[in-house]
């Protein structure tokens, strides 16, 4: 299965420190070079250097085409989803609404942060979906709470 992500869902794993759900359910992950740099830009999360991570392939980014739709992404989504194009990727991992809306609109299969904790619930890789979501809030990542709770039953939780 090739995978591509964006910046947010390295962030949002790091700040709970379940970074290594991304190997144990998806095995190799690419990220573009300027998703790598954004990174490594520094911030309230600290975030481990991409490219020592061996489950991490670090692409260059493209010269890609810029159609219209692509104006209100930032570098990183927008390289995302060129090189998921390109290479022809099975899924994109980004939680941001437009760049999710704009990858589906290329036929890209996406799934953000919550997606990849309630398949990681599913796999009993953790114990709790909802208090790893809420423990992303907490961090300061945004994630709806009536998502989350919704999410969160669905799988079968006590939700407090």
């Amino acid at each position: 299965m090739k995978v591509f992500s964006n910046t947010t869902p390295f962030i949002a794993l790091s700040c709970i420190q379940q970074l290594n759900l991304l190997p144990q359910l998806f095995g190799r992950v690419h990220v573009a070079e300027s998703v790598h740099a954004e990174c490594t830009e520094g911030g309230p999360i600290i975030v481990p250097d991409l490219k020592r991570l061996s489950w991490v392939t670090v692409v260059s980014d493209e010269r890609a085409l810029m159609l219209p739709i692509q104006f209100e992404l930032d570098r990183g989504e927008k390289q995302t989803i060129a090189l998921a194009l390109k290479h022809t990727a099975d899924l994109v991992i980004m939680d941001e609404r437009i760049g999710r809306r704009v990858a589906e609109y290329f036929g890209l299969h996406v799934t953000g942060t919550l997606g990849v904790l309630v398949k990681a619930k599913a796999q009993n890789l953790i114990s709790s979906f909802y208090e790893a979501a809420m423990g992303m809030r907490e961090a300061g990542i945004y994630f709806n709470c009536a998502l989350i709770t919704r999410l969160a039953r669905h799988l079968g939780e006590n939700i407090p």
